[in-house]
C-alpha cells in the first residue's frame, strides 16, 4: 500500500521539471541563414583584426655552428578568402577557413663562427586551414552565451625569403626556421579566436538586454527559457518575454498562450510574438495603475458636461438644488486585465472599465452620481523600427451600461456618443502614449531590423526582416566590452 505514495513522491519532482520545460515562449526569434551571410562579412573583419594582432614570443635555437634568434613577428596580411560561417545542429556556429594565406614578417640574429648577420624576413603562411565551432548555450541569467569553442588550426608550408649580408649563404636555414615559425604560429591562432570568443563576443552579448526597465512603470523579461536550438538553417532562440511591474515584479500573469510557431526561412530574421506578450504588457500597466483617468474642469467637453447635468439633474435636485451648478467630473478606471486576441485578421484588444460620474461640492468631499461599466474593444496595430516594436491602438466598438440598473442604461444611451468621443480624444491617446514608444527587443546593440513585414497568425504575430548592421562588429563588440 505504501508503494503508490513513494511512487507519487519520485515522480512529482520528474513531472514538475517536464512542466517547466514546457513553458511556452511569449517571444521568439529566429537568425536565418540568410542572416548567417550577412554576419560572415563582418565576422571575416573580425577574425582578421584578431589574428593581425598575435603577437609571438622571441625564438631561439642552435644548429650545428649556427645560432639564430627570431623577434619582431608581424602579420602584414591575411588572405581569408575561401572562409565559411554555418550552423551546426545541436551546437552552434561553425566558422571555417580552408587554404588561405598569411603573409608576415620578422627580424633575425644570426651567429655563424665569427660571422655575425642581421636582417628582415619576409614570409608567407600558405595552405592556412581553421576549423572552429563555437557551442551556444543559455547562461544561468537566461542569456545566450558562447559556452566553449573547438578549434584546430593547421598550415600546410611555410616559405622564406631572406635578406642583409649572408642572405644567400644561408638560404638552407629557410626550412629551419619556417618550421619553427610554423609551429609557433599554428600555437597562437586558436588561442586568439578562443579570446576573442570567450571574452569579447560575450561582452557584446551582454549588452543584450535580459531583465530591464521599459519606462518608468513597467520592465520586461527577455530571458532565454531553453537553450538556443540549431539547425542546418536556423538558430531559434525561446525567450519567457513577459512583462512586469516596476514597483511589483512578482505579480506576473501565467503563460497559456500559444505557443508561437516560426516556419519561414527567407528572411534573415524572424520575431513571433504570442498574445502573452501583449497581455503580460497590459497587465503590468493595469498593476501599476496606469490605465485610471479623471476628467474634470477644462478637460471634461462643454457639451458632454451639459449632457451629464441633464441626464443626472433629478438626482442633483434629490441630493441638494445647491449642487446643480457644482463642477462634474469622470472617473475612468479599468478594472481587469485587458485581453488580447490574434488572429489572421489582425490583433484585438478588450478592455473594461468602471466610469464613476461625480459631483463635487465646493470645500466637500466628492459625491457619486452613478456606476456605470465601459466596454471597450481596440484594434491594435504593431510595427517595428530598428529595435524597437511599437502597438498603435484605435477605438472599434465601444457601449456603457449602468452598475445600478437596466432602467438606467437606457437612460445613458444618450451619453454613448459623448463618452465614446471621450474614449477617442483622451483615453486612447493615453494608452498610445505608453504603447508607441516601443519596446526594444533581445537584438545586440548596432544590429536594427529593415524592410519589415509582420503577418497575424490565430494566436501569435510573425514579423520577417532583413539586417542591417548600423556599426561593425569590432565597433559593437569594444562597446560591449566597455559597457561591462
Amino acid at each position: 500500500m505504501t508503494s503508490c505514495p513513494l511512487t507519487l513522491l519520485f515522480l512529482f519532482p520528474l513531472m514538475s521539471s517536464i512542466k517547466a520545460a514546457a513553458e511556452p515562449a511569449g517571444c521568439k526569434i529566429r537568425i536565418t541563414d540568410r542572416g548567417l551571410d550577412m554576419l560572415k562579412f563582418e565576422t571575416l573583419k573580425f577574425v582578421e583584426e584578431e589574428l593581425s594582432n598575435i603577437s609571438m614570443p622571441e625564438m631561439k635555437g642552435k644548429e650545428g655552428r649556427f645560432q639564430y634568434t627570431i623577434n619582431n613577428v608581424k602579420i602584414n596580411e591575411l588572405n581569408l578568402t575561401h572562409a565559411d560561417l554555418a550552423f551546426v545542429p545541436n551546437v552552434g556556429l561553425l566558422f571555417d577557413v580552408q587554404n588561405s594565406s598569411i603573409a608576415l614578417s620578422f627580424n633575425r640574429r644570426v651567429l655563424y663562427w665569427f660571422f655575425y648577420d642581421t636582417g628582415n624576413i619576409n614570409a608567407s603562411a600558405e595552405g592556412v586551414n581553421i576549423n572552429t565551432v563555437l557551442n551556444l548555450i543559455r547562461d544561468d541569467v537566461g542569456r545566450l552565451k558562447i559556452n566553449n569553442i573547438t578549434c584546430d588550426a593547421n598550415i600546410a608550408k611555410m616559405r622564406a625569403k631572406f635578406s642583409g649580408t649572408l642572405g644567400k649563404v644561408y638560404d638552407f636555414l629557410s626550412s629551419l626556421l619556417t618550421t619553427g615559425m610554423r609551429f609557433m604560429l599554428n600555437q597562437q591562432i586558436c588561442p586568439a579566436l578562443n579570446n576573442a570568443a570567450l571574452v569579447h563576443v560575450n561582452s557584446m552579448l551582454e549588452t543584450i538586454p535580459v531583465r530591464t526597465e521599459v519606462d518608468d512603470y513597467i520592465g520586461i523579461d527577455y530571458s532565454l527559457i531553453k537553450d538556443p536550438v540549431v539547425s542546418s538553417r536556423s538558430l531559434d532562440m525561446h525567450f519567457k518575454g513577459m512583462f512586469f511591474d516596476l514597483l511589483d515584479p512578482n505579480d506576473t500573469l501565467t503563460n497559456n498562450a500559444v505557443d508561437p510557431v516560426i516556419n519561414e526561412y527567407d528572411r534573415m530574421v524572424y520575431l513571433a510574438l504570442s498574445e502573452y506578450f501583449f497581455d503580460s504588457g497590459m497587465f503590468a500597466y493595469y498593476k501599476a495603475g496606469i490605465f485610471q483617468m479623471h476628467i474634470v474642469n477644462e478637460k471634461m467637453p462643454k457639451d458632454l458636461e451639459m449632457m451629464l447635468r441633464t441626464t443626472y439633474f433629478g438626482s442633483l435636485m434629490m441630493l441638494n438644488p445647491a449642487l446643480v451648478e457644482a463642477p462634474l467630473s469622470l472617473q475612468f478606471a479599468v478594472n481587469s486585465n485587458p485581453k488580447t486576441t490574434i488572429k489572421t485578421t489582425g490583433a484585438t484588444v478588450v478592455m473594461t472599465a468602471i466610469v464613476k460620474v461625480m459631483v463635487l461640492p465646493p470645500g466637500q468631499p466628492p459625491i457619486q452620481l452613478s456606476s456605470m461599466t465601459m466596454e471597450a474593444k481596440f484594434n491594435a496595430k504593431v510595427s517595428m523600427k530598428g529595435k524597437r516594436l511599437a502597438v498603435h491602438a484605435d477605438l472599434r466598438r465601444f457601449k456603457i451600461y449602468s452598475n445600478q440598473s437596466a432602467l438606467e442604461s437606457l437612460a445613458l444611451i444618450p451619453l454613448q456618443a459623448p463618452l465614446k468621443a471621450i474614449m477617442q480624444m483622451s483615453v486612447v491617446p493615453l494608452i498610445n502614449n505608453y504603447t508607441k514608444r516601443g519596446v526594444r527587443i533581445p537584438l545586440a546593440d548596432g544590429m536594427d531590423f529593415i524592410e519589415e513585414v509582420v503577418e497575424y497568425h490565430n494566436g501569435f504575430i510573425v514579423i520577417g526582416a532583413n539586417l542591417h548592421f548600423a556599426k561593425g562588429l569590432r565597433d559593437m563588440i569594444t562597446e560591449g566590452s566597455n559597457s561591462v
